[in-house]
């Protein structure tokens, strides 16, 4: 990548990254996202049942979206992934030409290694994108919520270029069971129970993605228990010694496990939950504002209003965990995987696919760290042909919708789409992608859609962990709410006549800010939103072009992932 298109990244994003923020509040139980408090852990434990905190995020794009996260003292950008488990952070060590950068990086000065080393692997067997570093601990804060001893990796040396999105790693919120950095940690506390070593090398059975416009940070092995101790299928283990590994598995997360679910098993929050909206800057400005709530609803929304759905969860067979011998009939979540009733173009009903076995039921990744809408290869080649091709009008809205839990959740239409070439806001592209099939009894996932970012724009996400140890006590769930208005057609054609004169769409770049986002309204669900806008200018009056940062992400997805450096 030429260095002169990173002067320009840089230069435009100086102009573009806003400080949108206003101060923190409080209000009685939860946690929303951080406020930099200088509590001591005793008063924060004294207190937490009292603590709310809220924070925004930043959004590079609409691609990738940031949360500020401060580990040991200084405050790091870092990508928010629901998509992965792990946190990482690439450390002032780093002196590759990758890591040279504005952004904060993770200082080592407090560093406590654990002599195990973080190998991180990203993408696909074409694609292939790494991180590797040292698994340490250091103290963790996010959101006044304090941590000491979290595990976590600081990573020396990276292909990836995740800084060039303005953050510095990537802040994993999935479940422990999928966690690179907890397994290895793990298994070298409690070598007796692991079966194999992790392999560097992704299996034959490992769901690739295919390269594309957008990102996605999920490792390729999966998932991590059964790749350590092996499924019962695979493996002539009793039942009661399988049971007794995963009491022992289930305790470990209080202390090893990734930030939340450390919170979660130690049952520091008001509720098992985290709360996400994420805001669009590009096509227009507007809809939810980006924010991240732990441990409860953002205020004013309530909790009958979300749609609550299931968690898939997975058997011994199938890779997950037995149950534990005073729970026999346990099943786990591996993934914030949920099912999907069907799936409609323009209010029609597309069929069901026929590359995966009719004995799976139809399911989708929930991932904030992916910018697409990823399905499989025939129901992608089927929206295309409805499209009219690969490429089509920007003004004429096209609304992509999944049937959750009986209810109907639409992709807002100026989500939909990405502006095709520059300099002509005529002729657009769907964001989406296609993507593995699943397989039964390979030992990967088994879902067949991945919701990226153009569904969580248009929805409020809960994502509620429940039981980490019982999921028969209080299961795990996410509940979503439709945020899409009812003109969203008639205001993507005003976003396209509004961007005639400059000839590229709207598009902007904002940094992950310390407090609360600015919330111009709230919606009749109490859902706050943005004050909508159409264009952007610069500090000299010339409109920001969107294209122009596209035109420089095109060299990187010739080969796949955005995170990939040729």
């Amino acid at each position: 990548m030429h260095r002169s298109l990173l002067v320009l990244l840089i230069q435009l994003l100086s102009v573009l990254v806003s400080a949108n923020i206003q101060s923190g509040r409080r209000t009685n139980g939860g946690i929303h996202v951080p406020i930099f408090r200088k509590e001591s852990p005793r008063s924060l434990l004294k207190n937490r049942g009292e603590l709310s905190s809220a924070i925004g995020l930043g959004d590079y794009f609409d691609v990738t979206y940031h949360v500020l996260v401060t580990i040991g003292n200084t405050s790091i950008p870092l990508v928010l992934d629901t998509g992965s488990s792990d946190l990482w952070a690439i450390s002032d060590a780093c002196d590759s030409e990758s890591c040279t950068t504005d952004v904060s990086l993770y200082p080592r000065t407090n560093f406590t290694s654990t002599g195990l080393e973080a190998k991180l692997l990203y993408g696909d067997s074409q694609s292939a994108t790494y991180a590797l570093g040292t698994i340490g601990q250091d103290t963790v804060s996010l959101a006044g919520l304090h941590l000491d001893g979290q595990y976590f990796a600081s990573i020396d040396e990276t292909n990836t270029s995740v800084l060039d999105t303005g953050a510095a790693g990537i802040f994993g919120l999935g479940f422990p069971g999928n966690s690179f950095i907890w397994s290895d940690v793990f298994f070298n506390k409690h070598p007796s129970l692991s079966q194999r070593r992790r392999s560097d090398e992704p299996p034959a059975s490992s769901r690739r993605r295919q390269g594309s416009f957008g990102t996605h940070f999920l490792p390729p092995v999966f998932p991590i228990i059964a790749n350590r101790i092996g499924s019962q299928r695979r493996q002539s283990y009793s039942n009661s010694s399988a049971a007794a590994r995963t009491s022992v598995i289930t305790d470990s997360y209080a202390s090893m496990g990734p930030f939340v679910t450390r919170l979660v098993a130690n049952a520091e929050l008001n509720a098992p939950m985290f709360t996400v909206t994420l805001q669009r800057n590009t096509i227009a400005r507007g809809g939810n504002v980006g924010q991240l709530s732990i441990g409860e609803l953002p205020a004013g929304v309530k909790n009958e209003t979300l749609t609550w759905v299931p968690i898939r969860s997975y058997s011994s067979e199938e890779g997950g965990l037995a149950g534990p011998t005073d729970s026999p009939n346990e099943k786990y979540p591996i993934n914030w995987e949920i099912f999907i009733d069907a799936v409609y173009l323009d209010g029609q009903k597309l069929n069901r696919s026929s590359l995966a076995s009719s004995d799976i039921a139809v399911s989708g990744l929930i991932d904030t760290g992916n910018s697409l809408i990823r399905g499989p290869s025939d129901i992608i080649d089927a929206i295309h042909t409805q499209l009219g091709g690969t490429e089509f009008s920007c003004s004429t809205p096209h609304i992509l919708a999944f049937q959750i839990g009986g209810k109907m959740f639409p992709i807002d239409p100026r989500d939909f789409i990405v502006q095709a070439f520059a300099d002509n806001v005529d002729i657009c592209a769907a964001n989406i992608a296609a993507t593995d099939t699943p397989v039964l009894g390979d030992g990967g996932p088994l879902y067949s859609w991945c919701l990226g970012d153009p569904f969580l724009k248009s929805v409020l996400s809960a994502f509620h962990y429940g039981n980490l140890s019982y999921p028969s006590t209080d299961s795990p769930r996410i509940g979503l709410l439709s945020t899409v208005p009812d003109d969203a057609s008639d205001k993507l054609i005003e976003a396209v006549m509004a961007a005639s004169d400059s000839g590229n769409l709207y598009g902007t770049a904002e940094s992950a800010p310390t407090g609360l986002p600015v919330v111009g309204s709230t919606n009749s669900l109490g859902v706050p939103k943005v004050a909508e806008t159409q264009t952007s200018t610069s500090s000299n009056g010339d409109v920001v072009s969107f294209n122009q940062i596209q035109g420089w992400l095109a060299l990187l997805l010739v080969t796949g992932l955005v995170f990939l450096r040729p």
